[in-house]
């Protein structure tokens, strides 16, 4: 990890907007843009490609190691690219979402991505978006921010994601799916969700992208991190 390239981590539940603000400010900010989560995804993805069982930890964690991964943004939308193939769409369904929570709550493959997650920390500075960035990847990041919002409003938020997707889904099994994720995510007993004692709470349930975004960046200026700051 590089010392010297500054860290905003952002951390929260499923909903909450991480993905589409941490993009953003990625891009405002000219940073590197790490998606913790699709790591995840993307283990458990290559995992059912190579006929890997979700409980072969062993496995699991060497999958993990080998796993060539990058995060460029393009006209303004992040890729996902593994191996040299954007595989963002495919890795981005329930099933696979699924599978990845239960991947992540393997000691084995957290430990073998925890140094990848750390070496996409480098100059100018890295966005990085997740659950346990602030409290277990960059513990020293000049800035933690936690964004929330109500299971409510974030099963409403996917909902009209999947709609707008052309996939049809139901709004109450997507927030009772949310539920019980929250809950195993929490109770978890390696690196639970939970805001780093350091972090500033955002409740973005009645805040547009616009408003998160520029609360982001003021705080950053604070700091003397921000574009101009």
């Amino acid at each position: 990890m590089n010392e010297s390239a500054p860290v905003l981590a952002i951390d929260g539940p499923g909903g909450a907007g991480k993905g589409t603000i941490s993009c953003l400010m990625a891009e405002h900010l000219g940073w590197h843009l790490l998606d913790s989560g699709a790591l995840y995804r993307l283990t458990a993805f290559a995992a059912n490609k190579h006929a890997v069982a979700l409980d072969d930890e062993a496995r699991l964690a060497e999958l993990a190691k080998a796993l060539d991964v990058s995060f460029p943004i393009e006209q303004g939308q992040p890729l996902t690219v593994l191996e040299g193939e954007n595989v963002g769409q495919a890795i981005r369904n329930e099933q696979v979402g699924e599978w990845a929570s239960r991947v992540a709550a393997i000691p084995e493959v957290r430990t073998a991505l925890l140094q990848r997650q750390r070496d996409f920390c480098q100059p100018p500075g890295l966005v990085a978006d997740g659950r346990d960035m602030g409290t277990v990847v960059f513990p020293k990041a000049p800035l933690k921010v936690f964004l929330t919002a109500s299971a409510e409003e974030r099963a409403r938020r996917r909902h009209l994601q999947l709609q707008e997707a052309g996939v049809d889904a139901n709004l109450s099994s997507l927030l009772k799916e949310i539920q019980a994720r929250d809950a195993r995510d929490t109770q978890r007993s390696v690196a639970p969700l939970k805001p780093a004692d350091d972090a500033v709470l955002l409740d973005t349930t009645r805040l547009s992208i616009p408003e998160v975004v520029e609360q982001l960046t003021d705080w950053l200026a604070q700091r003397g991190l921000a574009p101009g700051a």
